[in-house]
């Protein structure tokens, strides 16, 4: 699992955001960001990755730190369309804003996801207050790990150029990967 990606990368390439404006990365600075990849056919999605990002969402003050979800479709593409995917949010309780992973014409792999090569769903990706992608975990992750992780990233102050070195594993179990394999 890579630690640091690129200081300037976090962008998210998307098509458009249910429960939310359109939010900028640039908006988020000074906050750690957290943002679980998903799709609504995806049972570690539906049983794992969402119910922890709304626990996590309502657990911080939105001030230091931010939870955004990513649709990001790769299979089934006639089904989980926009229409869906807000009934799928307002049935589940989903609150936080949600970006819709924008498809890339000619492949089933939409851009973000692309982008950071993730694997499948549900991933984590966390931001930390300087707007750099520090950990993409894939599969159900280690909460008390998670908390660990979160409680450093937040300790450490906007400008800070240290990097938490301990991170947060991603499990396979119930996920989906990309070449079509679930757990």
């Amino acid at each position: 699992m890579p630690e640091l990606l690129d200081a300037d990368t976090f962008a998210l390439d998307v098509s458009g955001w249910v429960n939310s404006a359109p939010i900028s990365p640039e908006s988020l600075r000074g906050r750690v960001v957290i943002v679980e990849a998903f799709q609504m056919l995806c049972p570690g999605c539906v049983s794992h990755g969402l119910p922890l990002a709304q626990r996590l969402h309502g657990m911080f003050d939105p001030s230091e730190l931010v939870v955004l979800g990513l649709h990001t479709v790769f299979e089934h593409h006639a089904v989980m369309g926009r229409e869906a995917l807000e009934v799928f949010l307002s049935e589940y309780r989903i609150e936080f804003p949600v970006a819709i992973d924008r498809p890339v014409a000619g492949h089933d792999i939409p851009a973000t996801m692309q982008r950071y090569g993730l694997r499948g769903t549900p991933s984590m990706m966390i931001v930390d207050r300087e707007g750099r992608v520090r950990q993409i975990a894939f599969g159900t992750v280690d909460e008390v790990a998670l908390g660990v992780y979160l409680g450093r990233l937040l300790a450490e102050p906007a400008t800070a150029s240290a990097l938490v070195t301990e991170g947060v594993a991603g499990q396979a179990g119930e996920s989906c990967s990309i070449d079509g394999v679930c757990t």
